[in-house]
């Protein structure tokens, strides 16, 4: 275990312990470099030398590094120091879905819908890139602080591969689909099974199939029919009862076949909660229930000994359990050593296969090698006795062969550049050679349509029959004519030239009293002359005269930066972007603009939006003007609002920002409670405001209410 102050990687020091593992411990740290709290998965020291256990590790970290989605808990690092191997993850504050489930008994429609797209969309992104969970349960679903819901613990999912994807690494066996706990082929539609089970147990509180073992539990999954959750839940709407129970059908043909397909049905069933859009597929011979074999029963029985009457798996925000006998820590050292040893078994199996099937190849072959050569030696031996003499009197001798004739007849490969391919086919037939098209490559040498490249070349000897391959040419490399765009604005004239297939533009700016500010008014290839499509198109820009219009730059400060740009486009203005990092303002609001607010510039002129995202800031290039610059604050408390009825909400700032309304989002979520207190942050300089509540409903957003708030320098 690590001591708080512990410094990992010469970056992340260690606040404390949030959770533990039967393989690592999970730490809240401070991430040094980039100023926030992280998530950090230490691998405990026990199993430093054991390189099954680290190779374990470093593929749970392979297997969620790639899936960037705001509904997966992401993993941003992952290394080792001095012995100490960790992965670096998103720190996610809140509860787990199970929890939630705990606490309220059971969820409302709203909230089931909401939280399920959620998830779906998450095990989605993980789906395109070739991950399967298989370990899908509310445990492992998170519920932040703020309302997004995230997935986590990627500990036993897999790449989609029928080499590697089965139930040896079982998940929990109450969410666990029929292929998984029979030990088959599983794939993204176990996900999808497992996804079904949850939103069962969000509708009606309880898990549908549920025993005193494991294994009684695996055979129910087998071999009894799902309970209709209508059957808790009498209100429950008609699709999404028929969402879930297609989600769980025991085949999986007859599940959805893509998690986009759930998501799809699970947004239009907010739309049409008694339509019945949901189609399940009719139960052929090969669909029905399960009856599970002997042997499969055994399989399952010794699985259930060797799980200690137990199949779970560790989050460590749940609470433990303690009815097999086991603590959470020594359950989850025995599944990781079961999968580690379940692999090493696969692998074992494989090189006996192998071994075996090589004995079988070499035998065969000593048998037709032996044959072989005993029939050369009847022959020869027949020969000399003249018992074979293939049609010559035995008086005659046997005529030799010329040497052309015993050897495989040679040709020269003809010239076909430059001809149509039904011309080469016809020459090359003139060789006894055959032609094959291997594609097209750009040509300045040969006219689109015609060869351009061949294998083997011209004047190369080969045998007859043999094949000829080509590529087409395509004509030259792909010229662009230059558009038309002098007398455009700046963004005018760059999107018409991304439209017609360039993609490197260049700006330079030139003072003109003849062309007004931020037009174009030259380009560099002239208009109607070509290029290619990564050459550089330079645009020169008019700054104006001096007698140029100018403008007053605002105070953007704490306004979303799209919000800022539109203003400062309306204004005339050119609008670049750069990123910084400010503890003091949410993501993607203004820092600060270069030139600085107050600055009177001229129209045309180019000013640089300074934005909030430490995920795309120069950590290296941190200014500090969040702890220079002047802060507005309001603490105000929200009374009851009439018209809310509870549903999920979201709170909107709305200021006047230089004669306009500028809206900034505070915070969001699926209930609120009055009265309600709240600190905001408004923008610089600015004292009132308002804040608005708005309700989410089946027929969209609404606003409920309206607070008037005023702001004091802090």
């Amino acid at each position: 275990m690590l001591k708080e102050g512990t410094v990992i990687g010469e970056r992340y020091e260690v606040v404390g312990r949030v959770g533990s593992g039967g393989m690592a411990d999970v730490y809240k740290a401070k991430d040094s470099k980039l100023d926030r709290y992280v998530a950090v998965k230490v691998m405990k020291q026990e199993f430093n030398n054991d390189s099954n256990f680290i190779r374990k590790f470093k593929r749970e970290a392979q297997a969620a590094a790639g899936l960037a989605n705001p509904n997966i808990v992401n993993v941003y690092d992952v290394g080792d120091d001095a012995g100490i191997y960790y992965i670096v993850m998103e720190l996610v504050e809140g509860i787990t879905l199970k929890e939630y489930i705990s606490k309220k008994g059971k969820l409302s429609v709203r909230e089931t819908t909401s939280i399920g797209i959620q998830v779906c969309l998450g095990l989605a992104a993980a789906h395109r890139r070739g991950i399967v969970h298989r370990d899908v349960k509310p445990q492992n679903i998170i519920i932040s602080t703020d309302g997004k819901v995230k997935v986590t613990d990627f500990g036993i999912a897999r790449a989609a591969s029928s080499n590697t994807i089965s139930a040896n690494a079982m998940g929990s066996v109450h969410y666990s689909s029929p292929e998984q706990v029979r030990g088959g082929y599983s794939d993204a539609r176990s996900d999808i099974y497992s996804v079904g089970i949850t939103l069962y147990e969000m509708v009606t509180g309880r898990v549908p199939f549920d025993g005193e073992t494991t294994v009684a539990i695996a055979i129910k999954h087998l071999q009894d029919e799902l309970e209709m959750p209508s059957k808790f839940t009498p209100d429950l709407p008609h699709a999404l009862e028929q969402i879930i129970m297609k989600c769980t059908q025991k085949s999986v043909d007859r599940r959805y076949q893509t998690m986009d397909d759930v998501v799809a049905d699970l947004k239009r069933s907010l739309m049409e909660p008694d339509g019945d859009f949901v189609q399940l597929a009719p139960l052929s011979n090969h669909a029905q229930t399960v009856m599970i074999t002997p042997d499969e029963r055994a399989a399952i029985l010794e699985k259930d000994a060797q799980n200690m009457n137990s199949v779970r798996t560790y989050s460590s925000t749940t609470e433990a359990q303690k009815d097999d006998g086991l603590s959470d820590e020594e359950y989850e050292k025995e599944r990781y050593r079961r999968e580690i040893d379940d692999e090493d078994d696969v692998d074992d199996s494989d090189d006996d296969e192998v071994g075996s099937g090589l004995e079988k190849a070499v035998t065969i072959g000593a048998f037709i090698v032996g044959a072989l050569i005993i029939l050369v030696l009847v022959v020869i031996i027949g020969r000399q006795v003249g018992l074979f003499n293939f049609g010559a009197s035995s008086a005659e001798s046997v005529p030799v062969e010329s040497e052309a004739v015993v050897s495989a007849e040679m040709v020269e490969v003809p010239d076909i550049t430059g001809l149509s391919e039904a011309e080469a086919k016809e020459l090359a037939n003139e060789y006894n050679l055959g032609i094959k098209a291997l594609g097209e490559v750009s040509s300045d040498d040969y006219e689109a349509g015609l060869i351009a490249q061949q294998d083997p070349a011209a004047g190369t000897s080969v045998e007859k029959n043999s094949t000829i391959t080509y590529y087409r040419s395509s004509g030259s490399a792909d010229q662009i004519e230059v558009p038309e765009v002098i007398g455009l604005t700046r963004s005018e004239a760059e999107d018409a030239l991304e439209a017609a297939g360039f993609t490197d533009i260049a700006f330079t700016e030139e003072d003109s009293d003849e062309v007004n500010a931020g037009v174009v008014m030259a380009v560099d290839p002239s208009e109607g002359e070509t290029a290619a499509a990564d050459d550089t198109i330079t645009l020169t820009v008019s700054t104006g005269g001096e007698n140029a219009a100018t403008v007053v730059i605002g105070n953007y400060r704490g306004i979303d930066a799209e919000e800022a740009q539109s203003l400062l486009e309306a204004q005339g203005l050119v609008v670049e972007i750069e990123y910084d990092v400010s503890d003091s303002l949410g993501r993607n609001n203004v820092i600060e603009t270069d030139p600085e607010s107050g600055t009177s510039v001229r129209v045309g002129s180019t000013v640089t939006l300074i934005v909030n995202d430490s995920s795309k800031a120069d950590p290296s290039a941190r200014t500090e003007t969040s702890e220079t610059e002047e802060t507005w604050v309001s603490d105000s408390t929200l009374g009851r609002a009439d018209n809310y009825t509870g549903g999920a909400y979201r709170l909107v700032l709305r200021q006047e920002v230089n004669g306009e309304n500028v809206d900034k989002e505070i915070e969001s979520g699926s209930s609120l409670e009055f009265p309600y207190t709240i600190t905001v942050e408004g923008v610089a300089g600015i004292s009132s405001g308002s804040i608005y509540l708005y309700e989410e409903t089946d027929s969209g957003e609404v606003a409920r209410a309206q607070w008037p708030i005023t702001f004091e320098e802090s």
